[in-house]
């Protein structure tokens, strides 16, 4: 797990605050649009969109861009109708890769995974070429400041979680996928502040990965997460507290 964590760390401390904050809510925006499109706007019956509104107040997206993205998933308001696309493929190294998309245009976005992947050294996979070493997972990030391990750790797998480890200054605490709203909750009933809360696609057997080729794994992930149409990447590659320092120096 130390991968992501670490990685999903220094991605939130990387760049202009703007520019990435920016992302981040157009990236909220769509998820909530396709899902209250697909399963309506009552977020007490759509799982999907409870999620997706969950994590979009956890990066303090107002209200209104939430209300607003919801109505134009249900037609009360006109918008941009995404499909969703997800693409596999591989990093340099032979690191795979899940690449999920939402997009109002398929060939674009294909074009564009395609493009990125190549100049880095990747290759574009085949459907199903590499999804199987993935389970679908909730993952939820809170600072170690907020409470004491014992007593989250308890909380937790109380609520349903499946672990909890300790990284720096953070606990990271995975859930199965149907229990992640349960957990959110019973931490939120709390007033525990996360950092972070979010489904993610967790690979069942992590590739280390150390020195330059970490390094080109990472730019690589960073270029694909700059794509407009992107919502996540997912890897299982796992690297060093070194490399990571070394990389966030380095850019």
């Amino acid at each position: 797990m130390s991968g992501h964590s670490k990685w999903h760390t220094i991605k939130r401390a990387k760049g202009k605050a703007d520019a990435a904050r920016g992302r981040l809510f157009n990236r909220l925006i769509r998820e909530i649009t396709v899902a209250a499109r697909m399963g309506g706007g009552d977020i007490n019956g759509n799982p999907r969109l409870r999620a997706a509104v969950t994590s979009a107040r956890t990066s303090n997206m107002p209200s209104k861009n939430i209300e607003t993205a919801i109505k134009k998933g249900t037609g009360e308001l006109e918008g941009v109708s995404y499909e969703e696309v997800a693409f596999e493929g591989y990093a340099p190294g032979g690191v795979a890769l899940i690449m999920d998309c939402l997009t109002d245009n398929r060939n674009r976005t294909v074009s564009e995974v395609r493009h990125v992947l190549e100049k880095h050294g990747g290759t574009l996979g085949a459907t199903n070429s590499v999804g199987y070493m993935f389970k679908t997972k909730g993952v939820i990030v809170i600072n170690k400041a907020a409470i004491a391990e014992d007593a989250l750790m308890e909380l937790v797998l109380e609520a349903g979680a499946e672990d909890m480890v300790t990284e720096d200054d953070e606990y990271v605490v995975t859930t199965p996928f149907d229990a992640f709203i349960q957990v959110k909750e019973a931490i939120e009933k709390k007033s525990i502040p996360t950092v972070t809360a979010e489904i993610r696609k967790i690979a069942d057997m992590p590739k280390r990965v150390e020195g330059d080729a970490a390094l080109k794994v990472l730019k690589t992930i960073e270029a694909l997460d700059e794509l407009d149409d992107l919502q996540n990447v997912h890897h299982n590659a796992e690297f060093s507290d070194k490399d990571l320092e070394a990389y966030q120096a380095a850019s």
